[in-house]
C-alpha cells in the first residue's frame, strides 16, 4: 500500500485518480482551495481527506500527486522535493497507470466526457473496465481488463500516454491561453495518433480528423454510408434513439440510446465501434446502452413544475450549440433558457462573435461575469462585450434569479464550466427545489 498525497485534489482529473487509487487499496489524501467545488462530493463519500494547502501536509512516506495547475513553486511540491520524496505529475502518473490495462483514451475539443462516461457504463456491462472521467469520477475496480479514461490535449498533456484504443471526438480550435491556432491544435492530435498501439476511432465529418496519419487502422464513424461504422433509420421516441448500425457496409446491429441530440449518437458509435473491434458481447453491450444515465454535469436534469432545470458542463460554442439543440430535440414544445457563465477571459475574447451566434440559438439569453481561474483571473474584455451582441441578453447574478420563474414552460439551461452552479442553486433554493450538488 503507498501513501499518496495529491496537490490539487478537487480538480476533475485529480480527484478522478485519486478515487481510483484509493479504490485499489492505497491510503490517499490530498489538498485544495477552500471554496467548494462539485467533485469534493464524491471524494468525502469515499472518506478521502481534503485538507488546506499546507506545506506541513507532506509527509516523509508519501508520494506527491502534482496538479496540472499547480507550479514547481507551489508550498507543498517544494516541501515534497525537500524531503527527496517521488513527485509526479498528473498525466505523467496516469500515463503509467494506463499500461497495467488494455485502454482506451478518448480525446477531442468537445465531448470527451460524456464519451468516457458511456464507454466505461457501456464496457462494465461486459468486462471489469476501471475509469477516469472528467466530471470528477473515477473508479479503480480489481483485477481490471479494461482502462477507460479522457486524454486532454490542453499543454499536449494526452502526449504522456500510449494508448491500445484513442477515440478522438473532433479537432477544433479551443485552449487559446496554449494553442496558437487549429493548425497547432491539429499537429498535437497528430503526435497523439503516433502515440496509439492498435486502433483509433474518429468522427468521419470532422475535415481535420481526415487527415490525420498513423501506423494503426483509422476507423471512422458517423452518419455517412461512406464512414467506416455509420448509423442509419434514426427513430426519436420518449425512450430516446433508436438507431441502426452498419459497420464497413455492413448491418451489424440495432440499438436505443436513452438519449437524444445527434452528439450523443456519434458519441454511442464511437463506444459501439471499440466493442466491435474487442469482440465483447453485444447483447451486453446492448443491454448497458440503454441503462446509461449520464454523467455529471452533462445535461443533467431537475423537474420544477412544468420547468427542466438543466447542469451542463458546455463551455465552448461548439458545446453550447449542442446543448441547445438537445433541448429543442427533447423538449420540442418548451422554449429554451440559456443562463451561461463564460470561462477564462482569453476564451470569451477569442471566440466571442461564436458566443453570441450560438446562445442567440435560445429563446432568452442570461449571463453571468466572466469567470477566471488559476491560470488567468483578469481581462480587456467584461461581460458587457458579450451582452451587447446577443439580442435582448440581460445579466443574471445569485440575487436576481427569480427573473427566471416567468418562463414557467421552459427549459433553462445553466451552461459553463466555472461556478454557474451557485446561480442554479440560488435559483432552485428560491423554488423550494432541493439541489444534488
Amino acid at each position: 500500500m503507498t501513501h499518496y498525497h495529491f496537490v490539487g485534489i478537487k480538480g476533475a482529473g485529480m480527484s478522478s485518480l485519486a478515487q481510483i487509487m484509493h479504490d485499489l487499496g492505497n491510503e490517499v489524501q490530498g489538498s485544495d482551495i477552500k471554496n467548494y467545488v462539485f467533485t469534493e462530493v464524491a471524494l468525502k463519500n469515499n472518506g478521502i481527506k481534503i485538507l488546506p494547502f499546507n506545506a506541513d501536509n507532506i509527509k516523509t512516506d508519501m508520494v506527491v500527486v502534482q496538479g496540472n495547475a499547480f507550479p514547481d513553486t507551489h508550498e507543498e511540491v517544494v516541501k515534497a522535493h525537500e524531503l527527496n520524496l517521488e513527485v509526479i505529475r498528473y498525466h505523467d502518473f496516469l500515463g503509467h497507470i494506463i499500461n497495467q490495462y488494455t485502454s482506451v483514451a478518448v480525446t477531442g475539443a468537445h465531448g470527451k466526457t460524456s464519451t468516457t462516461g458511456l464507454l466505461s457504463h457501456v464496457m462494465n456491462g461486459d468486462k471489469k473496465t476501471s475509469f477516469l472521467i472528467g466530471d470528477g469520477t473515477g473508479l479503480g475496480i480489481p483485477a481490471s481488463d479494461y482502462f477507460a479514461f479522457e486524454a486532454c490535449e490542453y499543454r499536449r498533456h494526452f502526449l504522456s500516454y500510449h494508448p491500445d484504443y484513442a477515440i478522438m471526438t473532433n479537432i477544433d480550435f479551443d485552449h487559446p491561453d496554449y494553442f496558437k491556432d487549429v493548425d497547432d491544435v491539429f499537429n498535437a492530435f497528430q503526435e497523439m495518433a503516433q502515440n496509439v498501439k492498435k486502433a483509433i476511432i474518429a468522427w468521419g465529418d470532422d475535415e481535420h480528423l481526415r487527415k490525420i496519419k498513423a501506423d494503426v487502422p483509422v476507423y471512422y464513424y458517423g452518419f455517412s454510408k461512406k464512414d467506416d461504422v455509420y448509423a442509419d433509420n434514426l427513430e426519436i421516441s420518449e425512450n430516446g434513439t433508436t438507431f441502426d448500425v452498419y459497420i464497413k457496409n455492413e448491418y451489424y446491429d440495432t440499438f436505443l440510446s436513452p438519449q437524444f441530440g445527434d452528439h450523443n449518437i456519434l458519441n454511442a458509435l464511437s463506444v459501439i465501434t471499440i466493442s466491435y473491434l474487442e469482440s465483447l458481447n453485444i447483447e451486453n453491450i446492448k443491454e448497458a446502452l440503454e441503462t446509461f444515465g449520464g454523467v455529471k454535469r452533462r445535461f443533467n436534469e431537475t423537474k420544477a413544475g412544468k420547468q427542466v432545470l438543466v447542469d451542463d458542463y458546455a463551455h465552448h460554442p461548439r458545446e453550447i450549440s449542442a446543448t441547445i439543440e438537445t433541448a429543442r430535440k427533447k423538449y420540442p414544445n418548451k422554449d429554451v433558457i440559456a443562463v451561461f457563465q463564460p470561462h477564462t477571459f482569453s476564451r470569451t475574447q477569442a471566440f466571442l462573435d461564436e458566443f453570441a451566434q450560438c446562445l442567440s440559438l435560445a429563446d432568452k439569453t442570461f449571463l453571468c461575469e466572466i469567470f477566471g481561474s488559476i491560470r488567468e483571473n483578469s481581462g480587456n474584455l467584461t461581460i458587457q462585450d458579450l451582452i451587447q451582441r446577443i439580442d435582448g441578453a440581460t445579466l443574471i447574478d445569485e440575487e436576481s434569479v427569480n427573473v427566471l420563474e416567468q418562463y414557467s414552460d421552459a427549459v433553462i439551461l445553466f451552461m459553463g464550466a466555472g461556478d454557474i452552479q451557485k446561480v442554479q442553486r440560488a435559483y432552485m433554493e428560491k423554488l423550494g427545489v432541493t439541489s444534488s450538488f
